[in-house]
């Protein structure tokens, strides 16, 4: 086979249509080997090149007779010597940590898989000179052609976004109108039964569990289990084939199929990315891709001992993105995943971590720096979940501009204030009118909240109203995992039950979850299944649970499609009324030219709220009106975009409640146009109503008759 020099400028396979360069980043090694297969399982590679050339550390070189579709992997020579950060070992078949396709199959747990020898009494300081190639999944050389045809980003406005979070598996392993082919796929979540079922929804954006290519851990292979969620990441640029028909790099074009369906409809896709890890673990983890490649270079190492990894992640280890070569990493995929692949935006897994600049959480950290001057990445959608397990890690608020949180600050208190907890109405206010005590200071609006009250992680929205202690028990740890205090309730019994008192007082409580999602300013998220009720049996953190209980069941009784249809309608009320999709924070000013405040907080007797009201933490009640011409939303030419003057009232107490409705000083009556304690809608007889106990009512006043 001829070897040419090839260049170092682009990292990973490239195919340009004549041959294929490669090119990988190390620092410390002393020599590079590339590897090629003849199958995905291949004991031992047919051919293996020294790679000769090293241009600014990177080694590379070009191969005109390869062809789309070859297998290769790497083995990197250098000292292996982890106390000082080395852990290079060629009798370890590497990842390429650029490749943009890795063989179907997944990882086989086997002690060669370690850089050391597994039972060793020196543990991580012995050598392994076992060959873990019959083990490890082999990279794929890509052709990134693709026919996009008229494709173009959806780009909907924060203000109008309603995220969908989905399992690409979960979402149609069930669905009875999905192709039994494509079930579990990017073609099958992209099928018209999907499709039609978010639009349905008002849904906007699709947000995916993670769909880079990522390991389970051996625990859980011993186990019989799986990462079933995948924050485990060991390709960064690379589809996973567990949710594609093929195996040799099938996966990249199907999954280009799906966004290209999705933008067809204008929905955006979201990826949930994990750069603050990789599934290489702590010091006693495999050798897969970066650990092998540079191991220095790629990972935070405890400063005085180059041994162990910074963790600020839990989950052994923590990329070092303080290093050129791994921002670079990121950055590159980042943009890959944008350019090639056509997504519309990032949710960040654990984001402080990539903010650590040195040790400490900095808003003006290098990598936030840089995307926020990248071209590509500073027009797609940004969001944060803002915590780490790192010293000082909850920095809720603490993003920069350009950048949407998950605030967990709504979900807690949310779920507090409908449990009936005391003294949750004036945050409860807050999280209504979009957290301006949380993103106001560094001068972001209502949509640097991302609401939601369940996702992936924790009790689906059914369980949060079904149990009161987690059932974790199929896990594997004794109960042991996922969070304790869930601020849940069950309502009077703990988990399935025939009565029917019980099961028409959560099913009441789940709509009351819902409309206040669609009702709160900011951007809210659905986790997939929560408007089918969907159960996994009080288990709080089923990330190993690749089974029905993870996957959402499309058969629905009579209760489940009411509230489909309920969630339908909340959500269609809250993307044709303006008022609640604001883009600016409420100012507590008087509208103009109409002598009402552009939000204003009621007490049961219509008054406004007062301080005394305020500290009172026995009252469970809340009301809530929008003025029709407080909207801030203006159409493409600036034309400001009114809406309808809405009155929001929510009762958390055991008693019902009366309510006198407020003067709007204009024509015209009040009207119920959702009731989460019946289905039919009210026009109250004069200027007062009851609220049932444990229910909310959103009114719209109406113009004279």
């Amino acid at each position: 086979m001829r070897i040419w020099p090839g260049t170092a400028h682009d990292l990973g396979a490239t195919w340009d249509g004549e041959g294929v360069n490669f090119a990988i980043f190390s620092d410390h090694a002393t020599a590079v080997d590339l590897c090629l297969f003849d199958a995905p399982r291949a004991p031992k590679e047919f051919l293996r090149v020294p790679m000769r050339e090293r241009t600014n550390r990177v080694w590379h070189c070009y191969l005109p007779d390869v062809r789309p579709g070859q297998l290769y992997g790497y083995r990197v020579h250098g000292p292996y010597s982890p106390s000082h950060g080395h852990r290079f070992n060629p009798h370890k078949l590497l990842i390429d940590p650029y490749a943009k396709a890795i063989a179907g199959h997944v990882l086989d747990w086997a002690d060669q898989v370690s850089g050391y020898e597994v039972g060793h009494p020196s543990a991580d300081l012995s050598y392994s000179d076992q060959d873990s190639a019959p083990l490890v999944p082999k990279c794929v050389v890509v052709d990134t052609a693709f026919t996009w045809g008229d494709d173009r980003p959806p780009q909907v406005p924060w203000s109008h976004t309603l995220i969908y979070e989905a399992h690409v598996k979960g979402m149609t392993m069930l669905h009875p109108d999905v192709p039994r082919h494509l079930r579990g796929t990017y073609l099958g979540l992209a099928s018209d039964a999907i499709i039609d079922h978010l639009l349905s929804l008002s849904v906007t954006a699709i947000e995916l569990l993670p769909v880079q290519h990522f390991e389970s851990e051996r625990r859980l292979a011993d186990l019989n289990l799986t990462n079933y969620w995948g924050y485990n990441t060991i390709g960064f640029f690379a589809p996973d084939p567990r949710y594609s028909s093929g195996s040799r790099g099938e996966q990249v074009n199907e999954f280009k199929t799906m966004v290209k369906a999705f933008h067809r409809v204008g929905i955006e896709v979201i990826l949930d990315v994990v750069y603050n890890h990789t599934g290489e673990g702590n010091h006693l983890g495999p050798t897969l891709c970066l650990r092998g490649a540079d191991n220095a270079s790629y990972y935070r190492l405890v400063e005085h001992d180059r041994r162990y990894y910074q963790d600020f992640t839990g989950c052994g280890n923590s990329i070092n993105v303080l290093h050129p070569r791994s921002l670079q990493l990121v950055l590159d995929s980042l943009r890959y995943w944008v350019r090639e692949m056509h997504v519309d935006g990032f949710r960040f897994d654990l984001a402080p971590t990539l903010a650590r600049d040195p040790y400490e959480f900095d808003g003006f950290a290098r990598f936030f720096a840089t995307v926020q001057q990248d071209p590509v990445l500073r027009s797609v959608k940004l969001i944060a979940e803002p915590w780490d397990v790192g010293p000082g890690g909850y920095r809720l608020g603490g993003f920069p501009p350009g950048w949407a949180e998950w605030n967990g600050r709504y979900r807690d208190c949310v779920r507090r204030f409908w449990r009936t907890d005391e003294g949750q109405v004036p945050e409860l206010a807050s999280r209504l009118s979009g957290s301006s005590d949380i993103f106001n200071s560094n001068d972001r609006g209502p949509h640097a909240s991302v609401n939601f009250v369940a996702c992936h992680d924790g009790f689906s929205l059914a369980d949060l109203v079904s149990y009161e202690e987690k059932h974790n028990r199929d896990n594997g740890e004794d109960n042991r995992d996922g969070a304790n205090d869930n601020y849940s309730k069950n309502w009077g019994h703990e988990g399935e039950t025939n009565a029917g008192w019980v099961l028409r007082l959560r099913d009441r409580m789940r709509k009351n979850f819902l409309a206040t999602l669609a009702f709160s300013q900011g951007v809210p998220m659905i986790s997939h299944g929560d408007e089918l009720a969907r159960t996994q049996h009080g288990n709080n953190n089923a990330y190993c649970q690749d089974s029905t209980l993870s996957w959402v069941n499309w058969e629905m009784d009579q209760a489940q499609k009411e509230l489909l249809d309920f969630t339908r309608e909340v959500f269609r009320i809250r993307q044709t009324n303006p008022v609640f999709r604001r883009r600016r924070f409420f100012a507590g000013d008087h509208v103009k030219d109409v002598g009402v405040k552009d939000v204003s907080w009621l007490r049961p007797d219509g008054q406004e709220m007062a301080d005394q009201d305020w500290s009172d933490t026995r009252n469970k009640v809340l009301a809530m009106m929008i003025h029709g011409n407080a909207s801030d939303d203006v159409d493409e030419r600036g034309r400001p975009n009114l809406g309808k003057t809405l009155l929001l009232l929510l009762n958390s107490s055991h008693r019902a409640r009366h309510f006198q409705l407020p003067d709007v000083r204009e024509r015209g009556f009040w009207h119920e146009i959702v009731n989460t304690a019946q289905s039919t809608h009210r026009i109250p007889k004069g200027n007062a109503l009851n609220v049932a106990p444990h229910s909310l009512v959103l009114l719209c006043y109406e113009g004279a008759r």
